[in-house]
């Protein structure tokens, strides 16, 4: 278009991906359909996409600086958001353009957002699960101040006591994003005083880990136990048993969050002007043979 979002403008866009602590792996089935949308919208407007890996542990805070520092993006995307987090606030005190997959309290409104529904998803896998049968309902969410598991923990307790059932600490257990996090903490869970008769995972790779634990116990999920995972991935589908959870529209999402992000860049904005845009979309039951 020839238009440049400032002088030296690189025409590139910066995704910061961070792997968690021990883990280089994870995030591939959730991140790779929802990158091929936004590339796909981000071309139309002729800009290129660039994937930045975080080092595990770091929380990416220096090479975001280096991003923003030496101009290497006109702007950054940022996923894996936390309740409280200071890349946002860095951005935002930097005056440099940026939108968020994921919520946060961090900054003010000021930013484009696109988020999952998390607390609603929560609060149907307990209806769900309680519609069958169950009272004991565990559930397993990320660590690292993640604010889609805070999300996700609010639907869950909500429904919990609009069923009338105590919301029991024991039945509660955080890990790793990972499978070794849900293979470490489902133990914990089922040593509570009155162990659960389904688990709620907040991710399929937590779920997996989990369900390797749970069998190492004798206890086959889907038979045993029921086992719902929040987001829903390929991985569910070929799980055995296949593992009921909510699908996301992820390349829809990619898209949409790069039309948001150059809504509110004035090189890119309609003839009505730059404008932030924040979304929470929906996720879908996909009904299986594990619950």
């Amino acid at each position: 278009s020839g238009r440049s979002l400032r002088q030296g403008a690189t025409h590139s866009i910066a995704f910061m991906l961070q792997p968690h602590p021990g883990d280089q792996q994870y995030g591939e089935p959730f991140f790779i359909p929802f990158l091929i949308g936004l590339q796909a919208r981000l071309a139309e407007s002729g800009l290129d996409l660039t994937v930045v890996m975080g080092a595990p542990g770091d929380y990416q805070q220096e090479r975001l600086r280096r991003v923003v520092e030496t101009r290497r993006a006109d702007a950054v995307l940022l996923a894996w958001t936390r309740r409280e987090d200071e890349r946002i606030d860095y951005l935002t005190q930097a005056g440099f353009p940026f939108a968020t997959l994921g919520r946060s309290r961090s900054g003010t409104k000021s930013y484009p957002s696109l988020d999952l529904d998390f607390e609603k998803a929560g609060a149907d896998a307990v209806d769900r699960l309680v519609a069958r049968g169950h009272r004991r309902i565990a559930a397993v969410r990320p660590s690292l101040d993640l604010n889609f598991g805070y999300l996700f923990l609010a639907g869950y307790r909500k429904a919990l006591r609009r069923h009338g059932i105590e919301v029991d600490p024991e039945l509660i257990a955080s890990g790793f994003i990972n499978e070794a996090g849900g293979y470490g903490v489902t133990p914990q869970v089922m040593r509570s005083k009155a162990p659960p008769t389904a688990i709620i995972f907040n991710n399929d790779a937590m779920a997996l880990g989990g369900c390797k634990a749970l069998a190492e116990m004798g206890i086959r999920p889907g038979h045993d136990m029921a086992v719902t995972v929040i987001v829903d991935t390929p991985l569910c589908r070929y799980f055995s048993p296949a593992l009921t959870a909510f699908r996301p529209a992820l390349e829809p999402m990619g898209q949409r969050l790069a039309e948001m992000l150059l809504a509110s860049l004035p090189a890119f904005a309609g003839p009505e002007g730059p404008r932030i845009i924040r979304e929470v979309w929906p996720l879908e039951l996909v009904a299986r043979d594990s619950d």
